[in-house]
């Protein structure tokens, strides 16, 4: 059987040098969950946070098999549990992602130019309460908020960016997650609008945000695109993991 826990003293350990801001999320109780199978002396733990999922400890088919519904990625340990994932959901798809450095000392003035080179006729502006309900209305744009369940909660812990055209959201950045020291930027623009430095921009924006207040801003990319605009930004590139993309509608728990 599958429980959540709330006694991350517990699980803390299984995580060990795992360099992720959304496990970091879950463990320090900002947002996120984690499950495990033996609650009292867990050997193995999976924490879920956005439509992220981590699994780590000793590998526990039980617990893959339990995964959340819908679309989810799921990112593995190591091959033990990458084998697991495979077994349980054949249909899944298997990625390559990369991962950001955490140590990013920013060039502030080059950012600076980032937002001061925005395009005539777009506008960039912080998420308030009217934005948070804007985003919700597109899916490019929903994963700017949606994970913090609220709008309350986002205006709380979430930090944000977006740039408007002629009223309409056509990109931006935001904390897909917090945790307690930094955020985990989420980042989109409209089809018709890309190629425009938008992203540049709104990135720029909300890193110097971040920065103004102390929080780091943490980036993990999804494709070499998203490397390379981190690289302009400032970031280097770490190393690539593996994780599955899954879209069952299963879940146990």
């Amino acid at each position: 059987m599958v429980y959540e826990t709330s006694d991350m003293a517990k699980v803390r350990n299984l995580f060990d040098g795992w360099e992720e801001t959304l496990i970091w999320s879950c463990l320090q109780q900002v947002m996120g969950k984690v499950y495990v199978t033996d609650p009292d002396h867990p050997r193995s733990a999976f924490a879920f946070v956005g439509c992220f999922g981590f699994f780590a400890g000793t590998p526990d088919r039980e617990l893959v098999a339990a995964k959340p519904e819908g679309f989810v990625i799921l990112v593995p340990q190591n091959d033990a549990w990458a084998s697991l994932i495979e077994e349980c959901f054949p249909s899944a798809k298997k990625v390559t992602r990369y991962a950001i450095r955490k140590d990013t000392r920013f060039d502030t003035a080059a950012l600076r130019r980032n937002v001061a080179a925005l395009p005539e006729g777009f506008e960039l502006r912080e998420i308030d309460a009217a934005l948070h309900d804007l985003c919700l209305e597109d899916p490019v744009t929903r994963d700017f908020v949606s994970p913090f369940g609220s709008r309350e909660r986002f205006l709380e812990l979430g930090r944000g960016i977006v740039i408007l055209k002629d009223g309409k959201i056509v990109s931006g950045a935001s904390s897909y997650t917090r945790y307690r020291e930094g955020i985990e930027i989420e980042v989109d623009t409209v089809e018709s609008e890309r190629r425009k430095h938008l992203a540049a921009a709104a990135c720029s924006a909300l890193i110097l945000r971040c920065l103004e207040e102390g929080l780091y801003p943490s980036w993990d990319a999804q494709n070499l695109n998203s490397v390379r605009l981190a690289e302009t930004l400032g970031y280097e590139f770490d190393h690539e993991y593996t994780a599955y993309e899954v879209a069952s509608e299963h879940r146990t728990h």
